[in-house]
């Protein structure tokens, strides 16, 4: 396309057009408008560039689900586009406007240069002339928004006439300094109704999780009477129209949506189910790759993930404590280009449904992608789904065209290992390394509040002074599911958690040992795999040696895991025993002492110290 040809494809007076209109009603009233896109770049999630009519710019943002669009090559940098809906904000403290792109189409790929045209427009910025290159067929029987509420206001419902009366907001619009808006908005994910008590008094708080039809998610949270209020009004899955909101900067501790804004509804909102309006949203990820899933160790904020399905484990059944109930759970575990792999458990319908399809097709190495995945530090890093959780197999993404590509040129023939391996000492850098976090032993016991709300993680450098010989160091389990097990009745073992009697079982670590450092001692709880590495064999083999070699030879055994020093993971909590609050220390990782990494933590922390 030449120059000249160029220029006859953009709108003139587009710019001028959009910043005179910066509301339009709907999508039917935005005239054709085309803009070459200059400077294309990324910001966090989204893309931004300057929108040009060939004689003036405007900065432009791209709604998050066009991401695909640029990341697949077909929105360029220098390329036309056709704008179907936006709004048109100003930027806070500043005379400059931003324009927001809702919906859109790629007209042309990049062109060789920037359009310049030195035409004056000599219509009002609202009678735009049409493209030459771009030829407009007249609609039939379309009538304009005010038309149809002129029409249709005196029969439509109240929720019906908030929507046509004013313009429906897409949520990328909204920022915390607009004053009057309205949302169409799906309800995604409801929580529950919550008392809380601080140092202002007792309340109540509820939150829900609402997406528009651009699939653009927002949290909103409400509190005591406005709480009470919405409660009963919000039905998962039901579309409202909502208004007299606000809005404010998120609190990344707390999100669990990908959005830098949080809605508050006070009891002056507005919120009407819009009978009869229904719409699937389309799902928005926000991937994570496997080997940066440390930093998201037992905080509050949910991760998507997309990986190669390398293992399906079968379904197991597993009796809930709170209320007694059976629940399904299954275990697979998945690969990215990270070289990295995590164990996803899947739990209730997802285990057994998609589950059962995944270990039908896992020899075929099946991509999936799933949204909403709770961190934890099993195994030292591992996810699982929630009740909002959804996993997609073989999703139709450039991600998973991206990854396809790789596992098959490479990533089949390349050992890779757990990321729960690179939470160790040999990672000074990692985010939950045994060199993050890390305090002495006084720090946690001289604070016995510590732990109260929430558990709270740590790293020790310490020897284990003492282990107790007397003391219940193991109990029998499951070779299938590890779970405790009682005798059977006859013969053999019963497992609760699988529902079976079993012939045999195994012995796993249950216990505690006490530790000490230059400010004081502690004692922590010790789990199987960290108490086999310490101890230097496995239980069945510890109670072998204390019934064929005789006790003294049992507590020779304990000593010698004593008095060697260990870097530990800990995480502290707050348990109730006999009505009295007591803190729990208990080991989530543990490794031997790498001395020359110790030296290069011990320096780094010097060299913090001399520049103070």
């Amino acid at each position: 396309m030449d120059a000249a040809a160029a220029a006859m494809s953009v709108t003139p007076g587009a710019v001028a057009y959009v910043m005179a209109n910066p509301s339009p009603a709907s999508a039917d009233d935005v005239k054709e408008t085309v803009v070459q896109v200059v400077d294309l770049k990324p910001i966090g999630s989204r893309f931004t560039f300057m929108a040009s009519d060939g004689k003036a710019k405007i900065k432009a943002i791209l709604s998050t689900h066009f991401a695909s669009e640029v990341h697949s090559g077909k929105l360029q940098n220098l390329g036309l586009l056709r704008i179907l809906n936006y709004a048109c904000n100003d930027i806070p403290n500043k005379q400059d406007k931003v324009l927001i792109i809702t919906k859109c189409e790629v007209v042309s790929p990049a062109l060789d240069a920037e359009i310049k045209s030195e035409v004056k427009v000599e219509e009002e910025p609202a009678a735009l002339s049409k493209p030459a290159s771009i030829v407009l067929k007249p609609r039939q029987d379309v009538k304009s928004a005010s038309q149809i509420v002129s029409e249709q206001r005196g029969n439509a419902a109240p929720a019906a006439r908030l929507a046509m009366t004013r313009r429906v907001h897409p949520l990328i619009s909204l920022n915390p300094y607009q004053g009057n808006w309205v949302i169409k908005v799906r309800v995604t994910s409801k929580g529950n109704l919550r008392s809380y008590r601080n140092a202002r008094g007792e309340g109540h708080v509820f939150n829900v999780e609402l997406t528009d039809e651009d699939g653009t998610q927002i949290q909103a949270t409400m509190f005591n009477e406005a709480a009470k209020k919405f409660y009963p009004v919000f039905e998962l899955g039901k579309v409202y129209y909502i208004s007299k909101g606000s809005l404010r900067v998120a609190n990344k501790q707390f999100k669990t949506v990908q959005n830098d804004y949080e809605m508050t509804l006070n009891e002056s909102a507005v919120v009407e189910e819009a009978e009869g309006e229904t719409f699937i949203p389309p799902v928005q990820y926000n991937f994570v790759k496997i080997d940066m899933l440390g930093p998201y160790v037992g905080g509050r904020e949910l991760v998507d993930i997309i990986g190669v399905v390398q293992s399906v484990s079968p379904t197991l059944s597993i009796r809930r404590k709170i209320d007694n109930e059976t629940i399904p759970k299954r275990d697979i575990v998945v690969a990215d280009d990270s070289n990295k792999t995590v164990t996803v458990t899947l739990w209730n319908d997802l285990a057994t449904t998609v589950g059962e399809e995944l270990l039908a097709m896992v020899d075929s190495a099946p991509i999936i992608a799933v949204k909403s995945l709770k961190v934890s530090d099993f195994q030292g890093v591992s996810v699982s789904t929630v009740g909002k959780s959804t996993l997609v197999i073989n999703p139709e993404l450039p991600e998973a065209e991206k990854l396809k590509a790789w596992y098959e040129s490479e990533g089949k023939g390349t050992s890779m290992a757990s990321v729960g391996a690179g939470m160790g000492a040999s990672s000074p850098g990692g985010a939950r390394s045994m060199y993050s976090d890390r305090v002495f032993l006084s720090h946690i016991t001289s604070d016995p509040d510590l732990g109260q709300d929430k558990p709270v993680f740590f790293s020790l450098n310490a020897h284990i002074s003492h282990i107790k010989p007397d003391q219940t160091m193991w109990y029998r389990a499951c070779n299938t599911c590890n779970k405790k097990v009682t005798e059977g009745v006859g013969s053999g073992y019963w497992c609760e958690g699988c529902q079976k009697n079993y012939e045999e079982c195994s012995l796993r670590y249950i216990m505690v040992i006490k530790v000490s450092d230059p400010t004081g001692e502690a004692w922590l709880s010790l789990f199987n795999d960290q108490a086999e590495r310490i101890v230097g064999c496995s239980a069945d083999d510890l109670d072998r040696i204390r019934k064929e070699e005789g006790d003294d030879r049992f507590q020779l055994k304990l000593k010698e895991a004593t008095w060697v020093p260990h870097l530990f993971r800990v995480s502290v909590a707050q348990n109730e025993y006999m009505g009295e609050k007591r803190q729990r220390i208990t080991v989530r990782s543990e490794s031997p002492v790498d001395f020359a990494a110790e030296a290069r933590y011990q320096l780094e922390e010097i060299a913090k110290l001399s520049a103070c």
